[in-house]
Order: C-alpha cells, then sequence, then structure tokens
C-alpha cells in the first residue's frame, strides 16, 4: 500500500548480523542445538524480491529508481561506484507499520527491533487460492491450523502462504492488473476481517502474506489493515520464497530500512530455519 515517497538509506547489514547472532543465542537458550560459534548459511532463506525495475509496487505509487551517479575507474586510477535511488514506501518486499492505517501508532522507527524477530508461523492456504485470486484467508482457516499444530504462539510473525510468489514479477498476474494508476480492477488474495481480528487476540507481533497487501485485491475499505495496525501489529507484504519456509520452527528476522517518521519501507526478511 502506498502513502508517501520517500528516499532509502543503506546501512543493515551489521544490525542483521547483531540480530541473526540474538537469534541463535535465544534458540539455544530455549534448548536447540548447535548454540555453536556461528550460524549455519544452509539453514538461512532470504524472504526478500530484489529491487529493480521489475519490482512490483502499487499501481499508483512511485516505483523503485536506480541511477549510477559514478562507476569506473577515478581520475586517481582506483576503481569507484555510487549510485542514488528513490522509491514510493509501499513496494517490493516491505513492512507496513502500525501508523500506516492507524492515527497515532508507531512509525517505522519506532518499531523497537525486538518486534522484528520472532517465532514464524506459515499458514498455507494456497489451494483454496489457486481457484480464487480474491480468496481471503478465514479465521476457520487458523483455527484448522491450530488444531493441526497447536495454538498460534504469542509475539509470533504469522505468515499466510498463497501461492503467489510464482507469479512475480509478473504484474498483470500478481496484480490483476498492469495499467498504470488502475486500482480498480485488482485481484490476488488477502486476510479477512475475522481472520485479522482473531489474529489481534492471538497477540501476534506481525502479519505477512506473499500478495501486495494485505487486504484482498478488491478491497475498498482495508479493514485488515486498519484492524491490525490498530492493533500495533505490522505487516510485511510481497514476502518471497514461502514455499521455503516450515509451517512452525523457524526464526523470522524482518529489518526495514529505519526511515524516521516512516509509514513503511523496504525491507530485508530472513529466517533462521531448525
Amino acid at each position: 500500500m502506498k502513502v508517501s515517497t520517500r528516499m532509502f538509506s543503506v546501512g543493515v547489514a551489521m544490525a542483521l548480523a547483531a540480530v541473526l547472532m540474538q537469534a541463535v543465542v535465544v534458540r539455544a537458550q530455549t534448548g536447540a542445538s548447535g548454540a555453536a560459534a556461528g550460524i549455519d548459511a544452509s539453514k538461512l532463506i532470504d524472504l526478500t524480491y530484489d529491487f529493480d525495475e521489475q519490482a512490483i509496487y502499487w499501481p499508483n505509487a512511485k516505483p523503485f529508481e536506480w541511477q549510477k551517479e559514478s562507476w569506473g575507474q577515478s581520475a586517481g586510477g582506483f576503481w569507484y561506484a555510487a549510485a542514488r535511488y528513490s522509491a514510493s514506501e509501499h513496494g517490493g518486499t516491505h513492512i507496513d507499520s502500525p501508523i500506516h492505517f492507524a492515527e497515532g501508532k508507531e512509525t517505522l522507527d519506532q518499531i523497537p527491533v525486538s518486534k522484528l524477530v520472532g517465532p514464524a508461523v506459515v499458514i498455507d492456504v494456497s489451494k483454496a487460492c489457486a481457484s480464487n485470486p480474491d480468496y481471503r484467508v478465514t479465521a476457520d482457516d487458523i483455527t484448522n491450523w491450530e488444531k493441526a499444530n497447536g495454538r498460534i504462539v504469542e509475539g509470533g510473525i504469522v505468515l499466510a502462504r498463497t501461492g503467489w510468489g510464482k507469479f512475480w514479477p509478473d504484474r498483470k498476474r500478481y496484480l490483476g492488473s498492469d495499467v498504470a494508476g488502475d486500482t480498480a480492477h485488482l485481484h490476488f488474495p488477502g486476510l479477512s476481517r475475522e481472520a485479522a481480528e482473531l489474529l489481534v487476540s492471538r497477540k501476534v507481533r506481525g502479519v505477512g502474506l506473499d500478495t501486495a497487501s494485505l487486504d484482498y485485491g478488491p478491497s475498498k475499505d482495508f479493514i485488515v489493515h486498519r484492524v491490525l495496525n490498530g492493533a500495533g501489529i505490522y505487516g510485511l507484504e510481497n514476502v518471497a520464497n514461502l514455499e521455503k519456509v516450515p509451517t512452525t520452527g523457524a526464526t523470522l528476522i524482518a529489518l526495514p530500512m529505519k526511515i524516521k517518521g516512516g509509514s513503511g519501507g523496504p525491507v530485508r526478511i530472513v529466517v533462521l530455519v531448525p
């Protein structure tokens, strides 16, 4: 979803490494094996799409732009590369901070780092979505998942796997329309109000999915955003590679650009699997 346009800023690599190490320590303290002095790279999964000219943004949002400023041998005889980039806050793999649809709630810079890390919960609704592009995750989908896997843990980060990632970066198939500015003919899955209210009662930290919005394509009232953001729950949209994430057991880390006052921004999402 798009609200405003801002320049990006870079510099989360060191923070990501620190949080990943924290995740390993947490797993060790809770009895997980391998409390070693490092991270097994084979257990890391990147859930982030590339930011480039193909990155999908809301139809009326400013797309990602990247331009080389200096790229080659400098006058001093050494290699030097630098570029600039800009885009709307809400596009590509990104986070919706609670203020996105809830006045007075947390802006992007105000979300504690501790809320950006948590146990991943994957609810697979891809079969239902395959026959209905406007499918909305129901409360029954969630309670049925809980019957099989146990109650969603408080502080969890819930991810709905709709299967829509297979259409990225085809705008027509992913959004339902590839016409710039067209928000009237969008078709893709999302969550229902009842599902959102149930997740609020479960006291989750965040909710994400592999489509362009927490609300399904035809939504006009964006009630899911309003319910979740109103409860201080952030959203993760355009999440990649959800088919690689186990139903339970993974630790998710979502580190966004720390845009002061931001309603959202690009985010690098990774999971550490068992």
